[in-house]
């Protein structure tokens, strides 16, 4: 970072004193001191500091480097010209034990945030160039060997930026808009530095996402090995963590363990959904803070929520420190725009965050993200209930009418019917047997609204059965911020459709449409939507694509996101299947009632539980 040292000034004594008693030859002695200026700029991967002399001359500022920081002097042209002659040693004391030639960006960021220094500090705009800039200029066509899939270009991108920036941050967090695939640039990561089984990685999520984290890693990053620690399959000791290179768990789990999570170091800490921990405050949040870690990546697509200390509380968990003391943080960073922009500048190079809108030309028109989800305990439980009540019920018809009750139960088990969903679509309530309100789909639909409806995003939500609507309305209160809500079903009179799509379609700012497939999965174009969310699955998969066609087709103008979400080892895994063998076998006139028998017979050996 320092200029090569010119002829002579190499052999020149560090110390302007000492200088000024040998009065060597050549050089012309000042005796005004300057003003001394820590300066910080990009040196590789990491930031370099220099020491300058300042003056200003004519209004303009002129700024001579010093040959290192222990020099208290500069050289301009012949001149030779002093610094305060304690300037090295108040450097020395900024800089504490950090070399100056390897700064890590924490440490940039502490001296940024001096207050009143003895000898100011400035840092280069390269230091602050965003990580969405940083992260565009990189290579886009790499391989990451071991990895079962193409990235998309913007992807990759971010995979390389990660990989760079976690060197010398320690942290960072990943915070790209819904849809845009930060779970396989996790996994891909993860290939790039791959964890040993004696420090693993920890990846900590909401109960609902275990399934599709599981999934996802098995299918995209075989070669490895992955741990559930949750429920059932806990173990008590240290050791027990150390079988896999990844260990998945929920934020509940950890709150619970903290005592063995904490007992070893891990290699990665990635969080996802980690507007989880944006309350300080929180045992989740103070438990996860305490778990020992090389790297730690917060995933979430909404930084800030509510209040900057949302940010805050991210970011001192990625990086430690790096936006000081709580206290002085909420002194110093009202909740304004003015302090949000002040804060950007310090935290833009560590935040990956990608709108749709960035990078819509590295995607393709549709997007179809399955989020396969697990019941949990008691819901499985109850599950394998409902499936043996009915066949003891109905013992002649108890096949067709178990399934269609099972499809209710997944829906929500409030969800009241005779097991028909063509005759189950106005199916009644009945909260008294003690199911939640919240359930895991309930839960994944809300945190999909949540983030849609941030982004200013139009959701169309499908569900079979009518009072979905309702439920998913109610455990969204106080969760999502506001936005237009309408419904079509079979008793909205055929007239009144469009009006209520007119409406959807024309209101300035987020919304959801709940539809029922049957009554809208037709005849409507509801291009205004960007984001699909298939809240119950079709016995019949057509039924599904018509649905997902009202808002990608002629007219879409963005890419548009169909999320399908269904629990595994239940009935609705069958129609995940039923629906994907269809799109795969491109042939419509192999009727889908080939498989009915099979299908159905699946269905119903299926057990959440694990019981036979």
């Amino acid at each position: 970072m320092y200029f090569a040292m010119a002829d002579g000034l190499a052999s020149l004594p560090d110390d302007f004193r000492q200088i000024l008693a040998d009065k060597p030859v050549g050089w012309e002695l000042s005796s005004r001191v300057v003003q001394p200026e820590v300066r910080i700029g990009k040196e590789g991967s990491g930031f370099a500091l220099r020491l300058s002399g300042t003056r200003i001359v004519r209004g303009e500022k002129k700024v001579w480097d010093a040959l290192g920081p222990d020099y208290n002097w500069v050289a301009d042209g012949n001149v030779i010209r002093p610094l305060p002659h304690d300037t090295p040693s108040i450097v020395r004391q900024m800089l504490g034990r950090e070399p100056p030639n390897t700064l890590s960006f924490p440490d940039v960021i502490r001296l940024v945030r001096l207050e009143n220094p003895d000898v100011a500090v400035t840092a280069e705009d390269s230091v602050f160039f965003s990580a969405r800039s940083l992260a565009a200029e990189l290579r886009s066509d790499q391989e990451i060997p071991g990895l079962q899939a193409t990235l998309f270009p913007y992807q990759a991108q971010g995979v390389e930026w990660m990989e760079q920036a976690i060197r010398h941050t320690g942290g960072l967090i990943l915070a790209d808009e819904m849809g845009l695939g930060k779970t396989i640039q996790i996994i891909a990561l993860l290939l790039c530095e791959k964890p040993d089984t004696s420090r693993p990685a920890l990846i900590i999520c909401p109960t609902s996402l275990i399934a599709n984290w599981r999934k996802e890693i098995m299918k995209f990053a075989p070669e490895l090995s992955v741990l559930v620690h949750r429920g059932h399959n806990r173990t008590g000791i240290t050791s027990g963590l150390q079988r896999a290179q990844v260990v998945l768990s929920t934020y509940d789990t950890v709150v619970n363990d903290i005592s063995i999570f904490t007992s070893m170091t891990w290699s990665w800490l990635i969080c996802d959904e980690a507007q989880a921990l944006k309350n300080p405050d929180s045992a989740r949040r103070q438990a996860v803070e305490r778990i020992p870690r090389q790297m730690t990546i917060p995933m979430t697509g909404t930084p800030v929520e509510t209040s900057l200390m949302d940010l805050w509380s991210l970011a001192d968990l990625a990086i430690p420190g790096l936006l000081g003391a709580r206290e002085d943080f909420e002194a110093d960073h009202p909740d304004s725009e003015e302090s949000a922009q002040k804060l950007a500048r310090l935290t833009d190079p560590v935040v990956l965050c990608r709108k749709v809108k960035d990078v819509a030309g590295d995607l393709p028109e549709r997007i179809d993200i399955d989020l396969p989800l697990e019941l949990g305990e008691e819901l499985s439980r109850r599950y394998d209930e409902v499936l043996s009540e009915t066949l003891e019920k109905y013992p002649v018809a108890g096949n067709l009418v178990a399934t269609g009750q099972l499809q209710l139960f997944c829906a929500h088990p409030w969800l009241q019917g005779a097991g028909d969903p063509d005759t189950d679509e106005d199916a009644e309530m009945d909260q008294s047997a003690g199911m939640p309100l919240h359930t895991p789909k309930v839960e994944r639909t809300i945190a999909i609204l949540e983030e849609a409806f941030r982004n200013g995003q139009k959701v169309l939500l499908f569900a079979i059965f009518n009072r979905c609507g309702e439920i998913i309305r109610e455990a969204a209160q106080g969760r999502v911020p506001d936005a237009y809500w309408g419904a079509i079903n079979g008793s909205t009179p055929q007239k009144e459709r469009q009006a209520i799509v007119d409406a959807f379609s024309g209101h300035d700012g987020p919304g959801c449409l709940v539809l029922n497939p049957k009554a809208a999965g037709a005849g409507l174009n509801i291009t205004a939507a960007t984001v699909v969310i298939h809240f119950t699955q079709a016995w019949n998969p057509a039924l599904e694509l018509q649905a997902s066609a009202r808002a990608h087709r002629r007219g879409q103008s963005e890419p548009v996101y169909i999320y399908r979400l269904f629990y595994e080892d239940t009935v609705e895994r069958v129609m995940i299947d039923r629906s994907q063998w269809r799109r795969e076998l491109g042939n419509e006139a192999v009727p889908v009632s080939t498989r009915d028998a099979h299908d159905l017979s699946r269905a119903l050996s299926m057990r959440p539980s694990g019981e036979k």
